[in-house]
């Protein structure tokens, strides 16, 4: 096996540097929350600690079994060691709470660093795996929102370094010499496998053991994996594991019993058909958790049905488009990690041969396939991609630095020729200059259309409001992303220099790559294109600023936040999702809900001890009257879009983002 090279500190500081700027600075304040799961998981982990109840989750005071905690007790330790400083503006906590992810985003950076150099045995693809993984546009992007997908990535990655150290290790009898460490990394592959599933559940100890038997499989053969699996201290594993995992698991279960008497399972036409909670009769949390968010999500009967599945085209695709620029290079990549063509690989493969390099590659390959495979046989989001992300990046990273590393110099030495550089690897050369090609044609047109749409989108109203500038696409809300797809001629002028940062990125970085590369500058070509990548990720966080009025609440709940007093009654019309920045910016954990009993406070609802916050037309107004003041939140473009007939005048307190807040009573 190679010698391994150390991690260069002037990596660790373009690690630190890069993540400080983009993951730990401006973007923890910026945006505010945003409404549907961004506020409702912050929320569910400031009423975590107003309840002191780490083992059950609640949302607006209403159980929230649907969760594993650790997002939520992370996001919980980083507001509460704000509010010890003092910090307890919304905020503030706010972005307290963002820390943890960002925090992640780090941690995962350096890990996957130490794995791909490990795996090749060099420190520019340590280098280049990190720059592609924090310009990755989904990696950025879905760590402005509070969903755990990015932990995901963080304990898979590292399930998957500790499993390839004991690899390096070596096979029979070679843990006679290192017993320590050989234990040491099945423990930290136990430890990040129970992590894992208390962050995301189940998935989180499938992934790594499914990829872990594949790939013994195809390494060693059966007999020789079982004899290798016995090497790995399969029980001491297995103690370790369990012994992170189980407890909340088990303290979960018995907190939150069935309650009642639920109907029972029928099988009716070929079919079961699977009961809905009524009233005080609700199963517990181990059918809901482990049944309902998990077998029945994975098979698309997850009740209530509330979520949408992106079609199997569009979640391919976006893992191309989560990894731009970077994803152009995917399919040589992977060509050169799976040389199927080659007839010595392919016998080597056979004889379960291959030479630890290129198991590594086949580690990676196996990596991202499966996590991509999995999630097409079932419900998909856009942001389940994620998990394969790092082993793409680091499959490019091998790839882009395959001809940088074989002639690297010493420093101050002259540039080889171009006639020599290409001579050691003239195919895969020419294929990394005809892709910079493509991406700066891709990027000239993107530029032209930018331009062209700027220059005649004319100027923006001063304080124009963008949801007047949009359409309605209703059915695609579902989706994370759904809304941008709103946008139309009239509203790009509001998005004038996000649009034009991005033009200017996408085609000056491959602009740039492609000029240095034909100089035979390919270290700098590649470090081009990583600054493109930023570029374009400054580009994204400002155009989210800009939209984030209409996929937040969080300026309606400020503007009457002086107004509300503490016995004054909260109200959304429609589901809580839909306004949920109002329970987080308001300090409230009891909005109540009009015509919205669904969703994520739907299952918990039917629990005795549920509050009574749902309202109906007839009893809001019936309230409306009283000497209660109401403040009550509405969308002026998605159903329920229009008040029930309520008795008494209606003032409009506030109007924003295609939604206001009206009150029974005006403002004093």
């Amino acid at each position: 096996m190679p010698a391994i090279p150390s991690r260069p500190r002037s990596t660790l500081l373009s690690i630190l540097l890069i993540w400080l700027a983009f993951y730990a600075s401006f973007t923890l304040f910026t945006p505010a929350l945003l409404d549907d799961a961004d506020s409702v998981h912050v929320e569910v982990a400031r009423e975590m600690l107003l309840r002191h109840d780490y083992i059950t989750l609640y949302a607006n005071g209403i159980r929230y079994l649907e969760k594993a905690p650790l997002l939520y007790w992370s996001m919980a330790a980083s507001m509460k060691l704000a509010m010890l400083f003092g910090a307890t503006q919304p905020r503030t906590l706010a972005a307290a709470a963002r820390l943890p992810l960002a925090l992640s985003v780090l941690a995962l950076a350096l890990i996957l660093e130490a794995l791909a150099r490990r795996l090749f045995a060099s420190t520019r693809v340590g280098l280049y795996a990190t720059l592609i993984l924090l310009s990755s546009f989904g990696i950025f992007l879905f760590t402005r929102i509070t969903i755990p997908d990015v932990m995901v990535c963080l304990w898979l990655t590292a399930a998957l370094y500790c499993f390839w150290r004991t690899e390096e290790l070596g096979g029979t009898n070679q843990h006679h010499a290192h017993p320590p460490h050989l234990r040491l990394f099945c423990g930290g592959f136990a430890a990040s496998c129970a992590l894992n599933v208390l962050t995301k559940g189940l998935i989180g100890v499938v992934f790594p053991v499914v990829i872990v038997a594949i790939y013994l499989l195809l390494t060693r053969g059966l007999r020789r994996s079982l004899h290798r699996l016995r090497e790995l201290h399969p029980l001491a594993t297995l103690e370790a594991f369990l012994l992170i995992a189980a407890p909340w698991h088990i303290l979960a279960g018995l907190a939150n019993p069935t309650q009642g008497h639920p109907a029972a399972f029928h099988f009716i036409n070929g079919h079961w058909q699977v009961p809905l909670p009524t009233d005080g009769n609700v199963r517990g949390w181990y059918w809901f958790y482990f049944m309902n968010e998990h077998v029945l999500r994975y098979l698309n009967l997850r009740v209530p049905h509330d979520y949408d599945t992106a079609p199997l085209w569009l979640f391919w695709g976006l893992c191309f488009l989560w990894m731009m620029p970077w994803s152009a290079f995917i399919f040589k990549a992977t060509a050169w990690a799976l040389p199927v063509r080659e007839p010595k690989w392919r016998s080597q493969l056979r004889r379960h041969d291959l030479p630890l390099k290129r198991r590594g590659a086949l580690l990676l390959a196996l990596w991202a396939v499966f996590v991509l495979l999995f999630f097409s046989l079932s419900t998909r989001q856009e942001y389940y991609v994620l998990p394969a992300l790092p082993a793409v990046a680091i499959l490019i990273a091998g790839w882009l630095a395959r001809t940088v590393f074989l002639v690297a110099q010493p420093k101050g030495a002259p540039l080889p020729d171009i006639h020599t550089l290409l001579a050691s690897d003239q195919n895969d050369e020419r294929a990394k200059l005809r892709i910079i090609t493509v991406l700066l044609a891709l990027g000239t047109i993107f530029a032209t259309a930018s331009f062209f749409l700027l220059s005649h989108a004319g100027t923006p109203a001063p304080n124009a409001d963008l949801s007047t500038l949009l359409t309605q696409n209703p059915s695609d809300y579902a989706l994370s992303m759904g809304h941008f797809l709103d946008l139309t001629g009239p509203s790009i002028a509001l998005f004038r220099l996000p649009l034009t940062i991005a033009a200017l990125s996408l085609l000056l970085g491959p602009f740039f790559a492609l000029i240095l590369r034909k100089r035979a500058r390919m270290h700098a070509a590649n470090l081009a294109l990583a600054a493109g990548a930023f570029g374009f990720l400054i580009a994204v966080h400002l155009g989210l600023r800009t939209f984030s009025p209409v996929l937040s609440s969080a300026q309606l709940a400020e503007a009457i936040a002086p107004q509300v007093h503490p016995q004054d009654l909260v109200a959304i019309h429609g589901e809580y999702e839909s306004g949920s920045t109002l329970g987080f910016y308001l300090k409230r954990d009891d909005i109540h809900i009009l015509e919205g009993r669904s969703s994520n406070l739907w299952y918990g609802s039917f629990f005795p001890d549920a509050p009574p916050i749902f309202e109906t037309p007839q009893s809001i107004a019936q309230r409306w009257s009283g000497p209660q003041r109401i403040f009550l939140w509405q969308s002026l473009t998605e159903s329920p879009n229009s008040l029930p007939t309520l008795p008494g005048p209606v003032y409009i307190l506030v109007k924003s983002g295609g939604k206001e807040i009206v009150s029974n009573q005006p403002n004093r």
